[in-house]
């Protein structure tokens, strides 16, 4: 009877704990704890039709893998080549799954070899262990093409590397003409996606046209309005050129002028929008305006715009010619607006007035008189500082110059009637305090520039949270000492441009024109270097 009951409670046990153990292994999907973390790539195994199939005229390829896979940002990172008009669909994207299938749509090119690189593309479903540059490619002609070219790519202007970059290869055959890149796709494409370098591989012997493109829409045609562009030079000749040893600088290159709109955005003031350089863009007014009419134009900062204030008067209409050097448009401008726009003025400085700055008054609309009479500009012993006015032509802003000494504190009042601006809007009294540093509150950088060729340069110091702030810029055509002195601390970066045209400007490149962006050089001492207070650096800076 005990012996029955024993082999029971034994049974009992044995079942629990195998139940246990079953649960417990069905529970863990991922690697047992304390096991190796997986950090291997996923492994290709087979595709149909195979890697490097020749004489391919299939619409469907399967690729298969070792392990589960997904594929991540794929529309990005893949790039097919030659481009095709209507590009392959996909699958799976959102999922895992251990094979890749890829749909041709488009008709392929015969004796053509087809490059599909996956870039980063492929990972493994756990761990994300990416399959690095994964390609597949077939031919529909009889043999693969094995040619290589590869190399580097820089911006003009910026320092950090351009990211997703494509770049293209054009045959120099009977069809090719320098307009092609406007309008027709590559015979091959390649993207550096995150990295400076490319490669092509899979290429076949002639004579190329190499480009790049950095676009705001992926078709691979060159769209000037948007797309920053660089090419190389030199013929690319293959096989000789397996390696492209200089980088291919991209730039934005300048658009002709050409008249957008005109439209009036308040009363009294007219906006007029247009395209390209409009540096030499004319307004004249056409229509007949009262004795005491008064207008005033001024471009806006870092737009393609430029503001026209007038004093209204009764009328349904202005009729306008807009015109530059080359171009003359006429239009006419609906006034409807029924309210003008209060006259609003701040200052530049209001705590501390650093040396190298102005003190200015900055308005929203242009101010056409100044009363000199009704503004005080005092020190700290109620001392009148003399000034004299600067009226800015670019922008809405009065300066006033003055001899600031160190460690003072001033005071700037303007009175009512102190400023009238185009529409005879006055304004309230102004209350402005602010102080200097002292001498050894600031920094100087001294450059000893081994101007090496003897070339017109700007050497420019730059600053601000991307140092694309320009402090100060200086010319030179010879190997000087350049000072800059009375810098705040902060971060500095030091470049030249090599001002090929003497223009005392940095100029882009043109395409057509097979005109490359001026040279730009950084200091890579001064890079983006913290300058503190007091400080007083000496470096020296080759120019080749």
């Amino acid at each position: 009877m005990y012996k029955i009951y024993f082999v029971k409670i034994v049974f009992r046990f044995l079942f629990l704990l195998i139940t246990i153990v079953f649960i417990s292994n069905c529970a863990r999907t991922g690697r047992p704890d304390g096991g190796p973390k997986d950090e291997d790539a996923p492994l290709f195994v087979i595709a149909k039709p195979a890697n490097e199939t020749i004489n391919f005229n299939k619409k469907e390829i399967i690729i298969e893998f070792d392990e589960f896979i997904k594929l991540k940002d794929v529309n990005k990172q893949m790039v097919v080549s030659p481009p095709m008009k209507s590009p392959p669909i996909i699958s799976p994207q959102g999922t895992a799954s251990k094979e890749i299938k890829i749909q041709i749509i488009d008709t392929l090119k015969p004796n053509t070899t087809y490059i599909f690189n996956f870039g980063n593309a492929v990972e493994d479903n756990n761990e994300s262990n990416i399959l690095e540059n994964f390609k597949y490619v077939f031919s529909t002609g009889t043999y693969i093409d094995s040619l290589k070219t590869s190399g580097t790519i820089k911006d003009a202007i910026l320092q950090e590397k351009p990211k997703d970059v494509s770049v293209l290869l054009y045959r120099l055959d009977s069809s090719f003409n320098d307009s092609i890149i406007y309008k027709q796709k590559p015979n091959y494409v390649t993207n550096n996606i995150d990295t400076v370098g490319f490669q092509f591989t899979n290429l076949r012997k002639g004579k190329y046209l190499l480009l790049a493109l950095q676009e705001s829409l992926k078709d691979y045609i060159f769209d000037p309005k948007t797309d920053k562009i660089g090419f190389y030079t030199d013929t690319i000749q293959l096989p000789r050129d397996s390696i492209i040893t200089k980088p291919i600088i991209i730039f934005k290159e300048n658009q002709p002028y050409q008249f957008a709109r005109g439209k009036e955005i308040t009363k009294g003031k007219i906006e007029f929008g247009f395209d390209g350089d409009g540096k030499d863009m004319q307004i004249n007014l056409l229509s007949d305006v009262p004795k005491d009419f008064k207008s005033v134009s001024k471009f806006m900062v870092d737009k393609d715009t430029l503001n026209y204030w007038f004093t209204p008067f009764e009328a349904d209409s202005l009729n306008f010619t807009i015109a530059n050097r080359e171009f003359s448009d006429t239009l006419t401008v609906k006034l409807r607006k029924k309210k003008l726009d209060s006259l609003i003025v701040s200052a530049s400085s209001k705590n501390v007035l650093h040396f190298r700055d102005t003190f200015y008054i900055e308005s929203n609309n242009p101010i056409v008189k100044i009363d000199t009479t009704k503004i005080n500009l005092i020190d700290k012993d109620t001392v009148a500082v003399n000034y004299r006015t600067l009226v800015s032509n670019k922008e809405n802003k009065i300066g006033f110059i003055f001899d600031k000494q160190p460690k003072e504190k001033y005071r700037f009042k303007a009175y009512p009637a102190a400023f009238e601006d185009v529409f005879g809007i006055q304004n309230d009294t102004l209350n402005y305090s602010f102080t200097t540093k002292q001498i050894d509150d600031y920094a100087r950088i001294t450059l000893n520039v081994n101007n090496v060729n003897s070339k017109n340069l700007i050497i420019e110091i730059l600053s601000g949270s991307k140092q694309d702030q320009l402090i100060e810029r200086k010319f030179i055509s010879t190997s000087t000492k350049v000072v800059f002195d009375l810098l705040e601390p902060k971060k500095y970066t030091i470049r030249a441009i090599i001002d090929e045209n003497k223009n005392n400007k940095w100029d882009t490149g043109s395409y057509l024109k097979k005109q490359l962006a001026e040279r730009i050089i950084y200091n890579q001492a001064i890079n983006n270097l913290d300058i503190r207070a007091n400080f007083f650096l000496e470096e020296n800076f080759t120019v080749e």
